[in-house]
């Protein structure tokens, strides 16, 4: 499971998830790209499974970059806890993701392969993704 080392602070506030992506939202190290179009919380558990899912499906062939980073803590208290008595200690770790961040990157398989290992990836995530690929500089 992906989390940092060591922090700075061990407790972070929850902040927002407004705008959309301004770095990241490119493929820019393989030739195919999972992008998200949702803002969204995604956690080291789910990129995990993410991650797994491609790299079964592809038989470890090709080359898989995770583009996210999980380096925000999220506290919770116990249940059935009263309200007060400070906040809760660090339960899990989360990458905050907006809508046009390429999360994951395929590369050194064909199309096909990537499309079907991306969808797969996809299905592990808790927000809509769309399939984009490498612009070249023929396109832009």
């Amino acid at each position: 499971m992906l989390m940092p080392k060591r922090v700075k602070y061990r407790r972070v506030q929850r902040g927002r998830m407004k705008g959309k992506a301004m770095r990241g939202n490119k493929v820019t190290y393989g030739q195919y790209g999972l992008q998200a179009l949702e803002p969204a919380w995604i956690t080291s558990n789910q990129i995990e499974a993410a991650r797994v899912a491609m790299t079964r499906y592809c038989k470890r062939f090709g080359k898989v970059w995770i583009k996210i980073f999980p380096d925000k803590p999220v506290t919770e208290k116990p249940a059935e806890t009263r309200m007060g008595s400070g906040k809760g200690s660090p339960e899990y770790w989360v990458a905050v993701v907006k809508p046009g961040r390429v999360m994951f990157e395929l590369g050194e398989v064909p199309e096909a392969t990537a499309r079907e290992a991306l969808r797969l990836a996809a299905a592990k995530l808790p927000i809509k993704c769309k399939f984009v690929m490498k612009e070249t500089e023929a396109q832009s």
